[in-house]
């Protein structure tokens, strides 16, 4: 994990962990915190399954890209590989 990826975990762990202890301190019956509770994590994770969807597709679009550009440059090497051949032949003769 890099350190971006660290950063932002740690900040929705602290987010988390603010939220919690707000309702935890907040005035209500139990039923009603733990309904809370459970919403707010419910939406959370709702979020982040969307965040990683979208991280999943981002990897999945640069993988396409650099796959493609390693056919056009593997394409290009072997251009010029036959073309130093030819040159090469032609010496030779």
């Amino acid at each position: 994990m890099n350190s971006t990826s660290k950063l932002i975990v740690g900040i929705l762990g602290a987010a988390a962990a603010g939220v919690i202890v707000g309702m935890l301190i907040a005035p209500e019956k139990g039923e009603d915190l733990r309904k809370n509770i459970k919403k707010t994590t419910d939406d959370w994770m709702d979020e982040i399954a969307q965040w990683m969807g979208k991280g999943k597709s981002y990897l999945a679009e640069m993988k396409d890209r650099a796959s493609e550009e390693a056919a056009e440059v593997g394409a290009e090497a072997s251009q010029g590989i036959n073309g130093l051949k030819e040159n090469i032949g032609r010496r030779k003769q």
